[in-house]
């Protein structure tokens, strides 16, 4: 990897107690950045391992500054509670992480519309409500930065059919990526969206009996070292696009894939959702 640093810039997370969030705000604070991380989850889980108390505590460890943040992504007072929390603390914002998401696949039949209107309003909404409220600030940041955790839009109904609820608050928050881009060029604060090409392995996915899926796939830290290398590229020209984790690191002419592999033989990863052609292994 390059020697691009993020080194005293200050990030704003959504969600990031654990998971890819998490490794992304690690792979950070290894820089010494400061990582500001609104989420819901100040009590354990009772099935999922972390708090945004637990997961600061691990940026400071790893050489950052962290601000724990307990708030709904969903709800404006919050969020506002968040932005001024990260301006006061470290004196303004320069990246915005839109990581907190929430998953339903159920068909559309299946699909109680509280868990719709849940999907809808922490994937789309808080997105797009995270990434206004910071506006202000990212215009007066350095190398300003709004990074999007959702997919590249694919109107093949292979995706959308199966899981409809779901794909629109996904593709929602790629919207929010392609209109953030164009709104504040001008600004000189980008907007792009990130995805992985195969699953990665999270505790979420092993709590929904993902077990199958970590035998495919691949460790958050891919998803961390594409997030780091996005953020440090320049926002006036790294713009309105959607990325694939491995084809950000061939890009910085990464070539050892095998670290990030949970599978146990290469020709065992498969794709992720929203994502056609092949696995990218060397």
């Amino acid at each position: 990897m390059s020697e691009r640093s993020l080194n005293g810039r200050t990030i704003l997370m959504s969600g990031g107690s654990r998971g890819i969030g998490l490794a992304i705000a690690l792979r950070a604070a290894a820089d010494g950045a400061n990582v500001v991380m609104l989420a819901k989850t100040g009590e354990p889980h009772p099935k999922l391992t972390g708090t945004v108390y637990t997961a600061a505590q691990e940026v400071e460890d790893a050489g950052g500054k962290a601000l724990p943040v307990v708030g709904d992504v969903r709800e404006e007072a919050d969020v506002q509670r968040a932005v001024d929390a990260a301006v006061e603390t470290f004196g303004g914002i320069d990246i915005v992480i839109n990581n907190a998401s929430a998953i339903d696949t159920s068909p559309t039949r299946e699909l109680q519309m509280k868990r719709y209107d849940l999907m809808q309003s922490i994937n789309t909404r808080g997105t797009f409500l995270l990434s206004k409220t910071a506006i202000p600030h990212l215009e007066r940041g350095t190398n300003p930065h709004i990074l999007t955790l959702s997919p590249p839009i694919d109107l093949d109904p292979k995706w959308v059919g199966p899981h409809t609820g779901y794909t629109l608050s996904k593709y929602g928050m790629s919207l929010c990526t392609i209109g953030l881009a164009a709104e504040l060029a001008d600004a000189g604060i980008a907007a792009n969206s990130l995805w992985p090409r195969t699953p990665i392995v999270t505790a979420a996915i092993l709590n929904r009996g993902g077990a199958d899926r970590a035998a495919t796939a691949r460790t958050p830290e891919i998803m961390s070292d594409a997030a780091h290398a996005i953020l440090t590229r320049d926002s006036r020209t790294c713009t309105g696009n959607f990325f694939l984790d491995d084809s950000v690191l061939i890009e910085e002419s990464v070539t050892d894939f095998a670290q990030y592999r949970t599978a146990e033989r290469e020709e065992d990863l498969r794709l992720d959702m929203y994502v056609s052609g092949r696995v990218v292994t060397s």
